[in-house]
């Protein structure tokens, strides 16, 4: 059960505010019953709400994708920086937004916003394996000594063992795609840290199965279908 408000303001994408007038002036139905009690609640999946007789529907959780752009926080709020939920919330009127995982300031690419907390530990959660693909731009060529090192696994300075690496080298060995199942802080720049190479660009492009789309442009997102999530977790 829902506060009707938030489903009419989840719903039509206005405030809160604008959706309690709503209900106080009679322009919402459930089931057919006119309701005028801002605090009146409501099962959105099994009751038929409309606004001025027209349906209305309610989504309890949203997914979205973002091509996340550099500069940009991997946080759902910050005083005096823009976040990559600043830029969802200028499409998607929800409250409890927040990016799943974190992608430093300068890293770009494929991020995903959600209000869903469980689907949100999974991706995240180690113990998912779930596979984040990233490509790198590299301040020096790697070597075939280095890829052998990464892909064995590495330890950090500060004794931190990273699991096994997958490495390709793309168009150069400045170019290169590594897939992680971890996600630790910094884990890509720190890991070829340890065989002596600085991160120039990082972008990433897979998360599970499911790609960047290549049609979104920096800083744009849109809301993900059932078949894409379905690629991310099972």
């Amino acid at each position: 059960m829902e506060r009707l408000d938030k489903i009419v303001a989840v719903a039509t994408g206005e405030s809160r505010k604008i959706a309690r007038g709503m209900i106080l002036r009679g322009r919402i139905t459930v089931d057919g019953v006119r309701i005028v009690d801002i605090g009146f609640k409501a099962d959105a999946g099994s009751s038929v709400i409309a606004l001025d007789g027209n349906n209305i529907t309610y989504k309890k959780y949203i997914y979205v994708m973002i091509n996340k752009p550099e500069g940009v926080l991997s946080a759902s709020e910050d005083k005096s920086r823009e976040t990559v939920v600043d830029l969802v919330k200028r499409h998607f009127n929800r409250d409890g937004l927040f990016p799943v995982g974190r992608l430093d300031k300068n890293t770009t690419g494929l991020l995903i916003v959600t209000d869903d907390g469980d689907f949100g530990h999974k991706v995240i959660s180690p113990k998912s394996y779930i596979e984040k693909e990233y490509i790198v731009g590299l301040d020096k060529p790697i070597s075939n000594e280095d890829i052998l090192k990464l892909e064995a696994g590495v330890t950090l300075v500060d004794g931190t063992v990273l699991r096994p690496a997958q490495v390709n080298v793309l168009e150069n060995r400045q170019n290169i795609s590594v897939v992680i199942t971890e996600g630790k802080y910094h884990e890509i720049k720190r890991m070829l840290g340890t065989v002596g190479i600085g991160v120039e660009t990082l972008k990433r492009v897979r998360i599970g199965k499911l790609m960047l789309d290549p049609s979104l442009l920096t800083g744009e997102c849109r809301e993900m279908s059932d078949e894409e999530l379905s690629l991310v977790v099972k």
